[in-house]
């Protein structure tokens, strides 16, 4: 059809021409730039300056030798240099390893694993915990302390925290442990999420966490998005009006955690929560709040039906579950993503 179209054209014109066969023009343009670009190329030939082929058989039995095999290509033609040889430039030396399906990393090198993305769902208080360690500056500089915070995912309520000097692992397994007998934590019911660091890695907490029954988790390294929740809270804290440049002395830290935690839990409004407090959702108070807020509302719109455009106003429902990491193939997750 584009051979027919093409003679046609040549009396009667391009556009009559693919009128009359029903070719598109831009097809017939297509097809006309191949053909000057196929015939370019056979009429053009290998390049002059390309290597004869067994210039670059010996550059591919230089590199494949015991020597270079695992050298990169630089690396070779750096020492033949060295050695007096040239066998072709840097450059080159990639371009036949290219069209031999070579250019990968030849190298033996250690591989990280694949870490697993973790998906972790909470549908109540006290079945998903996070925890992390965030570092406050203390009165001079290169002096911290060190915040530890457990963070219920579903409620949002701060479960357990501490402030200490330093980062070890027995502090870590002492907050763990107070924290799950305060909550009455029964085994098998919880899984406590945190990121790759030391403490959180270490073999004591995992011996800890498997006598009580508790199943651990952690993030993908460099992933602070598979640790949200933790991350936010740390967020509200040091952006509070009142959070300080640095902190005198480790009692002023604790003095303000042990404020920021009592407004935290018991007054502040969580977006994420349906503007409840993280009290009110973890201890079961939410559904009354709930209720009391709808009768509110339905005294002002009986009061006043006209400001109401949409008719009866609802208040917002609290969110039936919470993820880390929900599945792309739930339909739902879309409305309780952190």
């Amino acid at each position: 059809m584009m051979r027919e179209a093409e003679e046609l054209s040549e009396s009667v014109g391009t556009a009559s021409a693919c009128r009359a066969l029903g070719v598109s023009r831009a097809t017939l343009y297509r097809h006309r730039q191949a053909d000057t670009r196929l015939t370019s190329e056979r009429r053009r030939g290998p390049h002059p300056r390309r290597l004869a082929d067994d210039e670059r058989r010996e550059v591919l039995n230089t590199l494949h030798s015991d020597r270079f095999v695992d050298t990169s290509p630089a690396e070779a033609y750096s020492t033949l240099l060295d050695e007096g040889r040239y066998l072709c430039s840097e450059r080159t030396m990639y371009r036949v390893l290219d069209e031999a399906g070579e250019v990968r990393e030849r190298r033996n090198q250690l591989t990280h694993p694949p870490y697993k993305k973790p998906e972790l769902l909470a549908t109540a208080p006290n079945e998903v915990w996070s925890w992390d360690i965030t570092k406050l500056k203390g009165p001079a500089k290169w002096v911290y302390f060190y915040l530890y915070v457990i963070l219920d995912i579903f409620s949002r309520y701060v479960v357990g925290w501490m402030v200490a000097p330093r980062e070890t692992t027995s502090l870590a397994r002492r907050l763990v442990a107070q924290t799950c007998e305060k909550q009455d934590i029964q085994p098998g019911e919880l899984t406590i999420h945190a990121d790759r660091g030391p403490s959180m890695r270490a073999k004591l907490l995992a011996q800890l966490l498997a006598d009580l029954g508790v199943t651990k988790s952690h993030s993908r390294p460099y992933t602070s998005t598979d640790n949200p929740y933790s991350e936010s809270q740390f967020r509200t804290m040091k952006y509070r009006p009142t959070f300080p440049e640095r902190f005198g002395s480790i009692e002023d830290a604790v003095a303000f955690a042990r404020a920021f935690f009592s407004w935290y839990n018991t007054e502040h409004r969580h977006s994420g929560i349906s503007m409840l407090t993280p009290e009110v959702v973890h201890y079961g108070q939410a559904a009354d709040v709930i209720q009391e807020r709808r009768q509110v509302l339905e005294a002002a719109y009986k009061a006043h039906p006209e400001r109401f455009v949409r008719g009866l106003p609802q208040p917002r429902a609290l969110p039936p579950a919470v993820w880390i990491n929900p599945p792309a193939d739930t339909p739902e997750t879309e409305e309780i993503r952190h």
